[in-house]
């Protein structure tokens, strides 16, 4: 379990860096910073993003 666990930071990480770095999807910072609800949103998407490519991964 741990290994998917971090596979699923790993994966999130990547996706979160890329949807950050795309101007379209996030155009700025909000006013809280890292911990705004923004975010906490894009970081949300991310994790599920990563747990269903994942999966879909070890679907036969």
């Amino acid at each position: 379990m741990n290994n998917n666990s971090d596979e699923v930071k790993q994966i999130a990480t990547q996706l979160l860096a890329a949807m950050l770095s795309n101007p379209h999807i996030y155009a700025n910072l909000s006013d809280e910073g890292a911990a705004g609800q923004q975010e906490q949103k894009l970081r949300l998407v991310a994790v599920e993003m990563a747990r269903q490519l994942i999966k879909d991964a070890e679907t036969p």
